[in-house]
C-alpha cells in the first residue's frame, strides 16, 4: 500500500450510518476518499467542505446498473490520469424490512432485500475491481447475522438470509479472482445504533468504526478472503 498521504479509498454507501462514519474516520487518518450517496446529504457535504480536498462525493444508486457504469467511467478516467488505483474499495449497503416471519414475507420485499444486500454489492465489486491497485483491499460490510453457525436465535429471517447470501457470493467472488492480488474482507462491525441497528443497539458507530478501520489497515496485503469482526477476529461461516 502507498504512503498514508496518498492512500485512496472509495466508500460506496456513505450518506449515513456506518458508511458516513467510516468516511469520516478514513479522512481523519489521512486517506483521500471518494464517497457515494444516493442523494444530496447535508452531513456528507459539510464533511466535504471541511476536508480541504480530501473528500469527493459521487452520486450512485448502486442497484442501478447504468449509474454504476457511469461511475466506473468517471473513476477510470480519473485514476488513469492520476496513474494510481484505489487502495481500498469498500461497499457498505444494507436494508432491513423488520421482523417478518419468512412465510409472511411478500415476494417483492424478499427481492428488494436480496437485490440490495447481496446482489448489488457484488455487482459493484465486479464493475469496479480493476480500479483497485495491486495489493489493494476489496471489502464489504457484512454482519454476524450472516453467520449460519451463530444463527441460534429466532427472528429477522430475511435479513439474516440476505447477509448469508452476501457472504456466499463473496466467497464465489474470491474464488473467481483468487489470483488478482487483492485483500478480500467481509467485515462484521457489531450491532450498532444506526437506522438499521435501532436505538437500543449496544455499540456506537463512533466507537466501532475506528476499530473496523484498524482491521482494514492491518489486513492490507493479506491474501485470500476473511470474515472478520471489528477486533480482527474470525467470524465463523
Amino acid at each position: 500500500m502507498s504512503s498514508t498521504t496518498h492512500r485512496q479509498a472509495l466508500v460506496v454507501g456513505a450518506s449515513r450510518g456506518l458508511g458516513l462514519v467510516l468516511t469520516r474516520e478514513l479522512t481523519r487518518r489521512g486517506w483521500r476518499v471518494i464517497a457515494t450517496a444516493r442523494q444530496e446529504d447535508g452531513e456528507l457535504r459539510a464533511m466535504q467542505s471541511a476536508s480541504t480536498g480530501q473528500l469527493e462525493i459521487e452520486s450512485l444508486e448502486m442497484t442501478d446498473l447504468d449509474q454504476l457504469g457511469g461511475l466506473r467511467e468517471r473513476l477510470e478516467e480519473r485514476w488513469l490520469v492520476a496513474g494510481q488505483g484505489l487502495d481500498l474499495l469498500f461497499v457498505n449497503a444494507a436494508i432491513d424490512r423488520g421482523e417478518v416471519p419468512i412465510d409472511q414475507v411478500p415476494t417483492d420485499m424478499f427481492t428488494e432485500v436480496m437485490v440490495t444486500n447481496a446482489l448489488s454489492p457484488l455487482r459493484v465489486l465486479e464493475v469496479l475491481r480493476t480500479l483497485v491497485a495491486p495489493g489493494g483491499t476489496v471489502a464489504v460490510m457484512s454482519s454476524e447475522q450472516g453467520s449460519i453457525t451463530r444463527n441460534m436465535e429466532d427472528g429477522y429471517d430475511l435479513y439474516k438470509a440476505s447477509k448469508a447470501a452476501l457472504n456466499q457470493l463473496m466467497r464465489s467472488y474470491a474464488t473467481r479472482h483468487a489470483d488478482d492480488g487483492h485483500t478480500k474482507l467481509l467485515m462484521d462491525p457489531g450491532h450498532n445504533r444506526t437506522r438499521l441497528g435501532g436505538p437500543d443497539a449496544p455499540l456506537s458507530p463512533e466507537d466501532s468504526i475506528p476499530e473496523v478501520a484498524d482491521v482494514l489497515e492491518k489486513q492490507a496485503g493479506a491474501r485470500g478472503l476473511q470474515f472478520l469482526d471489528r477486533h480482527g477476529e474470525t467470524v465463523p461461516w
